[in-house]
Order: C-alpha cells, then structure tokens, then sequence
C-alpha cells in the first residue's frame, strides 16, 4: 500500500497524538524503596484511575539524577525509604508544595515538611529486640542502652547508617551534642561485637547469645516471622520481643518513608492523583500492612502483627528537626570510633 507525502505527515501526526495521549496518562516515580514494597500501591492505582505508574529504582543516586536531569527531568515523584533523603532533596530545590486538603489532613504535622515540601506515609520505630531467655526487663529508656550493666550485652549494625543516623540525630536534638556524644561512648562500650550486618542480623546475634539486646527496626519483626524463603529467621523472632524504648520528653524515636512532588513534574496532575491516593486511607492498610510498617494516618489501623508487639508513643519532634542533625550523629559515630 502506498501512501501520498500529505497521507504520511497525516500518519506521523496521528502517532504523535496517539503518543502524546499516552504520555499523558502516566506517572514517573523515582523510588528508593524497593520495587515489591510500592508496585502493589501503583497496581491498584492504575486499576482505580487507568493512570500507568512507571517507576526507575535505585538504593542511591536518584536525587543526584534529578539535578542533573534538571528542568528535564521525567521524575513526578521521588519516593524514599528514609525522611533524611526526603530533606535533602527538599533542601536541593528538587520539590514543589501542595496544598491539598485530602493530603494535609491524613498526615501528621510532626511527620511533613512545614512547608509541604514532602510528606511521610508510613512509620517504624527504632526499638530494642531483647532476649525472651535472658532479659525479663520490660521498659528500657534509650540512655541504659549506654549503662554499664550492658557491657558485652548489645548488638548493632553500623553506627553510620541512616537508621542509627536517625536515633543519634534525636538524641542530640533532645539532650544536646556533648550529652549525645557522652550517650553514643557509653553504647560503643556495651557492644558485645564490632557493629556489622543488618537489622537482622542483629536478631541473629540475640539467637546465636552473643547478646542480649540489639537495636532495630520495628518491621523486620514482622519480616523475619513470615519470611518462607529464610524460615531460619523465623527462629530469630521467636528468640526475642520487642520492647519500645522512651526517654523523658521524647518518646520512642520514630522514621518514616514518604514522598514529594518534583520539581520539574511533567505530568503534575496525575502526580497528584497518586499523592492523594498514597495518603488515603485504602492505600495506607496496604502501604503498611505490606512492610509491617505502621500508617501515619491515625485513622487507619496497624496490622495484627504490628499491633501484637504493643502500643507506644512516638517522639513528637518533627522528623525533619532530627534529619537535619544527621551530619552532626555522622560526626559523632567518627569520634566516638563507634565502627571500630
């Protein structure tokens, strides 16, 4: 079939349409959580509004790629496992605010950027694991993870990751740098072993009783207790239970993954459309149940699992306060020789 110069153009600029009209019903996500956690969120999107979510994942570089990318970047939403990377970006120019009611009445001032910058969606608590066979202490306060009646007792991974980042940054917000650093010393002398591994392995390290207490996350709790692939680690739960630490004034420390709205978003409207979806309440039980993470919506219930370890109070400091003292936590674990 042959086809006239005029038919042709005519032919490229329905394609071109067709393209455009495609385009239009898509979403970009730079995403540093991983795949598996958030796919199951965009499926149900796309299901409920026909918008396709198409999503670039890396555990790093995706905010420097969006400031090379510029003013061209595809990115519509950068999503992040941590708030520290949620401030940086913020604090780079990469983000725009949004004013949405649906969005700002499911999320907790303590949990967003004042600004609305960003936004957290869920939440976990760095908390101790302790022995079910050698610890019959119930309440712990952060400061007697650094009492001397712990020497040798305590696992850890690296002082320098972003989750004990985290809890130093809010040590120092509450008790100030010297007596931070006089805390973090005190820790360093407990650990039963040289900080290495993950969450995780630190519940190993209860099982195997090279010690007592280790420090973690909530969630991998609930990770270890349903993991079929590794069922060894279910054996790590059942050695150990949660306790949630407080301290006057604070409260248990709290992280949170969240999401902002880039910059540059080409295709805004339906970058607001999933925003909204992701705070709502239907993705919030799926967001958290999914990850055994808790919902920052108040109104939406924890799993069973989560639930079963108990309730606690979290810090009520906003979560941007303590990631913008994660340099000064970094300087510490450099002092303190706490890797060493």
């Amino acid at each position: 079939m042959k086809f006239s110069r005029r038919g042709l153009i005519a032919l490229a600029a329905f394609a071109a349409l067709q393209t455009s009209a495609q385009a239009a019903e898509d979403v970009n996500v730079y995403s540093y959580r991983q795949p598996e956690l958030i796919n199951p969120l965009f499926e149900q999107f796309t299901k409920e509004t026909g918008i396709a979510v198409k999503t670039v994942f890396a555990e790093k570089g995706l905010i420097e790629r969006m400031e090379q990318e510029g003013a061209l970047s595809p990115a519509d939403l950068l999503m992040t496992a941590d708030v520290g990377r949620l401030v940086i970006a913020a604090d780079k120019g990469l983000a725009q605010p949004v004013e949405l009611p649906e969005i700002l009445e499911k999320v907790p001032v303590a949990l967003r950027d004042a600004g609305n910058l960003w936004f957290g969606l869920t939440m976990r608590a760095r908390v101790v694991y302790v022995s079910k066979d050698r610890v019959t202490q119930d309440t712990f306060t952060y400061e007697e993870l650094a009492d001397p009646k712990w020497k040798g007792k305590i696992c850890s991974r690296p002082g320098n990751h972003p989750y004990n980042l985290g809890l130093i940054a809010a040590v120092i917000a509450h008790k100030g740098e010297a007596a931070a650093k006089e805390w973090l010393t005190g820790l360093k002398a407990n650990l039963a072993i040289k900080p290495s591994g993950g969450d995780r392995d630190q519940a190993k390290g209860v099982f195997a009783g090279e010690c007592d207490l280790a420090i973690s996350n909530t969630y991998y709790m609930g990770k270890m207790m349903t993991n079929e692939k590794e069922p060894e680690q279910k054996d790590w739960a059942k050695a150990t239970r949660i306790v949630f630490p407080s301290s006057a004034g604070m409260g248990t420390h709290v992280n949170i993954s969240g999401m902002l709205l880039a910059k540059n978003a080409p295709h805004k409207d339906n970058a607001l459309k999933l925003m909204t979806f992701l705070a709502s309440d239907e993705a919030q039980q799926l967001y958290a149940n999914g990850n055994f993470e808790y919902p920052v919506n108040p109104a939406v219930s924890a799993s069973e699992i989560v639930q079963s370890w108990g309730k606690f109070t979290p810090d009520t400091l906003n979560v941007a306060e303590i990631a913008k003292l994660e340099k000064a936590a970094s300087k510490l674990v450099d002092e303190v020789q706490f890797n060493d």
